[in-house]
């Protein structure tokens, strides 16, 4: 069966050269990676490196899960034991300070995001909230509420409504029957600013902020500049305009928004009203997604699945219609190697910034892609 397969395939290629050769080789981007980028102070460790960003300046900030934890959850998911810490580095890799020490939302984290003004977003999964801390480092702003407060009666989420028929694309808000603002999409009983083990944020150039909350809800939801909930979509599935585990978001210059759809192995394309304009395939599972600024913008997609298989770790570079141009890495522990990319920094087209689960640590990278 497989040499049959083979033989189709070439006889295809025989055929049909251009595109099917186009679709089956895709070239390798030449890269390097700094030794030991950052540095660590003594008595302080770098864990697992799920979140990974910089500023304008240039200082990067690393989110990561430590063992440490401020308050436990007292609940079955044992998030607690994950425990989280938000450092900043100068661009060289030197330690400059710790950040949120003592902040109650801190518990489980999942990534780190800066905004064009240099604020800092911090994504924790453990108690889903998501906190807004301004360039000094004082927390200005947060979004949702700790599972604790999920279970008091007043704040229970609003009883579901019927859903729409039809699949995919957007919806428009439930009413708002919970006291507490409007809902998330029809028939599923969220209210649209309480997160469920949420994974990202981006944001449109008029400061709309994008929130992929995926782990159980399955969702994509709009907030305005001042964290004012717009609206949601999606739900937990395969059809298209579906999730399972929207990992990770990002918006290009034209408001349109990519979700990382990594249980489906696929990239989904939104406009930015939740309309469904494209589906990304062939890159794997999509844990970290980031397009670069600039005239002429790049999406980058890390296919980590967390295993150990050797064929699998890479990274894609593709344009924003989902054309590969290359690909780099592959799963292992050795510099130039990847451990479950949870998170990638893409401010400059040809120097990264990737976050790794498994091998503890940020390295930063150095593209030389054919001209």
């Amino acid at each position: 069966m497989r040499r049959s397969l083979r033989t189709l395939l070439l006889a295809a290629a025989l055929l049909y050269p251009g595109p099917l050769m186009a679709q089956l080789v895709i070239p390798e981007i030449p890269y390097d990676s700094v030794p030991d980028f950052l540095k660590m102070p003594d008595r302080i460790y770098m864990g697992e490196a799920v979140g990974v960003a910089t500023n304008s300046k240039g200082n990067v900030f690393v989110y990561t899960r430590t063992g440490h934890t401020n308050v436990g959850l007292g609940d079955s998911r044992a998030f607690s034991k994950g425990g989280a810490r938000l450092f900043e580095f100068d661009k060289t890799g030197k330690y400059l300070r710790e950040i949120g020490v003592g902040v109650y939302g801190f518990n489980f984290a999942h990534a780190v995001r800066v905004d064009p003004q240099d604020n800092i977003w911090v994504i924790d999964e453990g108690s889903n909230n998501i906190m807004k801390f301004n360039p000094a480092g004082d927390l200005i702003m947060v979004m949702g509420r700790k599972p604790e407060s999920l279970r008091v009666p007043a704040l229970a989420p609003a009883p579901p409504v019927p859903a729409p028929t039809g699949r995919g694309a957007a919806a428009a808000p439930a009413a708002d029957t919970s006291g507490r603002g409007p809902s998330g999409p029809p028939g599923s009983g969220i209210p649209g600013d309480l997160f469920n083990r949420e994974t990202d944020v981006a944001w449109d150039t008029a400061g709309n902020i994008f929130v992929s909350d995926g782990y159980v809800n399955a969702r994509v939801a709009k907030f305005d500049k001042n964290g004012k909930f717009i609206k949601s979509w999606g739900s937990k599935g395969a059809e298209p305009g579906q999730f399972n585990i929207a990992h990770s978001i990002a918006v290009d210059a034209k408001g349109n928004v990519y979700v990382g759809d990594r249980g489906n192995n696929r990239i989904q394309v939104f406009d930015n009203n939740g309309e469904l304009k494209n589906v990304i395939q062939s890159v794997g599972a999509p844990w970290a997604i980031c397009i670069t600024p600039g005239a002429h913008q790049y999406l980058y997609s890390s296919n980590s699945n967390g295993t150990a298989d050797m064929n699998n770790g890479e990274i894609y570079k593709l344009e924003l219609d989902g054309k590969i141009l290359g690909k780099f890495g592959r799963a292992g522990k050795l510099l130039k190697e990847f451990g479950s990319v949870h998170e990638i920094d893409c401010r400059y087209e040809n120097e990264l910034l990737v976050g790794e689960i498994t091998n503890w640590r940020v390295q930063k990278l150095t593209l030389h892609p054919a001209k």
